[in-house]
């Protein structure tokens, strides 16, 4: 070969590359993607992550499946995708637990909840319902307020365990609302709602989707929903905010986050596809039957709100002292 074809040859071998590279690219995905899961099957995160993965399923033409990872309060699940190869095939369905509130309960983990991700979608948040027990002299968050200043020290609530969700929301309405109020722990929210329906804790605040029969049925009386506007499945209900809290905002929620170092273009293939799936008649209808409300951000957004979701529960578990059991 005389140096004129090699040239040629070169040539032609480098203008090749960058079409190579982009048709690995364009590939994603090119085998079965894990969706890791930091609960037991059968929970809002968890159906959440079900649904999700077979719409990806269906779409992208990969199988995308469900691998449960129990434990820690969700660090163990999220400390394998932070260490996973960050080419698509491993992804985390975020939740407060793992990605904002454990990382201050535990002196050490095996991961940066900011800097290890790459933030792909919020799916969905879903609001917490306030509710008493019938025999409680109650009808609205003002109500409640005004019998806690009356009876300091005397009221309690139940919470499915230290540092969930609902018991730092409850944390945050103390502080906000000025009253003192007794947390009493259960291990999980079913044992939490057995005890309120039995009038043996004063209030309870979880997950509309499981209150909401309860409230409904007269069991328990729903006084107001946790976030900034009403909830869809339940508008009868007023917001904290409106009944007094000015400002306060707590949601349970769920999103897609990848390991950090995931290119940009399988982070915005990934969130097309999502946003496309829950723009759908009948994925939004599904969801607003389980009490969750479609969110559908950009990774921007999904980046800022983890960082401020991040600084806010970190100031609650601080201010409380709390620490991991």
């Amino acid at each position: 070969m005389n140096r004129a074809s090699r040239n040629l040859l070169c040539s032609a071998m480098l203008t090749a590359l960058p079409a190579a590279a982009h048709g690995q690219s364009t590939a994603y995905p090119n085998k079965p993607v894990r969706l890791v899961v930091a609960f037991a099957p059968g929970g809002l995160i968890d159906s959440t992550g079900r649904m999700v993965g077979q719409a990806l399923t269906e779409r992208l033409g990969q199988p995308f499946v469900v691998e449960n990872r129990t434990g820690a309060t969700g660090t163990i699940a999220a400390e394998l995708v932070a260490r996973a190869a960050p080419d698509g095939h491993t992804l985390f369905v975020a939740n407060p637990p793992a990605n904002v509130v454990a990382p201050h309960l535990y002196a050490r983990i095996g991961y940066d909840p900011l800097k290890d991700f790459a933030t792909v979608v919020r799916m969905v948040h879903n609001p917490l319902l306030v509710v008493v027990h019938p025999s409680l002299p109650v009808k609205s968050i003002s109500d409640l307020i005004a019998l806690a200043k009356a009876r300091p020290a005397q009221l309690n609530f139940a919470t499915g365990g230290i540092g969930s969700t609902p018991h730092l929301t409850m944390e945050l309405f103390k502080k906000m609302a000025g009253i003192d109020t007794m947390a009493i722990h259960y291990k999980g929210e079913g044992a939490a709602l057995v005890e309120a329906i039995g009038g043996h804790v004063h209030f309870l605040g979880a997950s509309i989707s499981v209150l909401l029969p309860y409230a409904r049925s007269g069991k328990l009386r729903g006084i107001a929903v946790t976030t900034t506007k009403r909830s869809t499945l339940a508008p009868e209900f007023p917001t904290v905010a409106e009944s007094g809290l000015r400002g306060f905002d707590t949601n349970t929620w769920s999103g897609i986050i990848a390991p950090a170092a995931t290119s940009r273009d399988i982070i915005q293939r990934l969130n097309s596809e999502i946003v496309q799936w829950l723009s759908q008649p009948n994925t939004r209808a599904q969801l607003v039957k389980m009490g969750l409300e479609i969110v559908a951000d950009t990774p921007e957004q999904f980046s800022v709100f983890l960082k401020d979701e991040y600084a806010k529960w970190g100031s609650v578990v601080k201010e409380l002292n709390l620490r991991a059991e």
